[in-house]
Parts: structure tokens; C-alpha cells; sequence
């Protein structure tokens, strides 16, 4: 399985932010699957991407090449894939992976999240989508949800678009066990 990986970029985060994300990595690796990723070796996606390749797995990074400078690409990429720009990265990645697993970031991760739990409510995909909620992390963007839920901007089925929890394994039993759900008709 491929399974794509949101993530922060951000090498100033608390440590146990790192060491969630090295440790989804190294489950990865462990249940024979590959990593696509932005192809950093900064923040949270280095550190997944180190884990997954320290547990002897395959890594594949879609970067912009924008962003494809040193200090910021990681070179050790099994496959490196260079884009025109970040929709390009981002097309690329939906396109080549079997499940979106979301860890903790900033806005351009949520906008990756928000973008395939969208594409999913509208039938674009059917793809497990889950969210890592390292330390409570998304507890206030679920209570969002949940909000959004609760005033009908969103119908009650959409918990079933995506899943959380704070354990790495639990996160890829679920994606291992996924099977797809009926999606309602949106606007009906």
C-alpha cells in the first residue's frame, strides 16, 4: 500500500511531535508499505521519511521545484518526483497513493486534509483518510467538526469521511481494515 502523509515542515515543534511522526515512519516500513510525501527532510516529513527508511522502507518524495534546494529536499528519496508547483505536488500525491494519513502541522496541512475529506464527500476518491492526533493535537479541529456537524453546515455521515486517534498502529490497523463508505448524496 501507498499511503500519502501530511505533515509539518516546521523543525521548532516539540520533540514528541518528531518522535510520532518518526515512529508512524518506522511502522510503515514495518508492514511492508510505501511512503509518498512533499519530499522534505525538514520538520515532521523528514522525520517520518527517516523512519520509514531506518525501518528499510520505500520513500517517495513530490516536491516543487521551488523547494527542491538543499537543506530543505531530502536527497535520500527512493524515488524523487519534481513538480511545477504545489498543485501539481499535491495532484501527484492523491493520484499515486491507497490512503492519506494526516500528523500534526500547519496551514498547508490542513488545506491537504480538508482537500481530500472534500474530494472524498463529493465522490472524487473513497480512500481511508486518517488523522494522527499526537497529544490532543486536532482536538480543537474535531470539536470544529463536530460544530460544523452539529449546526448542519455538514451532515451527520461526514465522521465516517475521515478517522482519529492518537496511536500509530491504530491508525494503520484502521487504513489496513478500511473499507469504503457509502457516500450520501450532498445535497439531498
Amino acid at each position: 500500500m501507498i499511503i500519502c502523509v501530511y505533515s509539518s515542515s516546521s523543525d521548532v515543534v516539540e520533540k514528541k511531535y518528531f518522535e510520532s511522526a518518526y515512529n508512524l515512519g518506522k511502522e510503515i516500513a514495518k508492514r511492508g508499505d510505501t511512503l509518498i510525501y512533499g519530499g522534505g527532510r525538514v520538520g515532521l516529513m523528514g522525520a517520518c521519511a527517516k523512519g520509514v527508511h531506518d525501518g528499510n522502507g520505500k520513500v517517495v518524495g513530490v516536491i516543487p521545484k521551488a523547494l527542491n534546494i538543499e537543506g530543505v529536499v531530502y536527497d535520500s528519496c527512493d524515488d524523487l518526483i519534481i513538480t511545477e508547483d504545489m498543485r501539481s505536488r499535491k495532484k501527484i500525491m492523491d493520484e499515486q497513493s491507497d490512503a492519506v494519513i494526516a500528523l500534526p502541522g500547519g496551514f498547508g496541512t490542513l488545506e491537504e486534509l480538508f482537500e481530500m475529506i472534500t474530494l472524498k464527500q463529493l465522490k472524487y476518491h473513497c480512500k481511508p483518510i486518517a488523522i494522527l492526533n499526537t497529544e490532543g493535537y486536532y482536538n480543537p479541529l474535531i470539536e470544529l467538526f463536530e460544530r460544523v456537524i452539529q449546526h448542519k453546515f455538514a451532515k451527520e455521515y461526514m465522521r465516517s469521511l475521515y478517522y482519529v486517534s492518537s496511536d500509530v498502529r491504530d491508525i494503520l490497523n484502521y487504513i489496513d481494515a478500511y473499507e469504503p463508505v457509502e457516500i450520501e448524496q450532498k445535497w439531498f
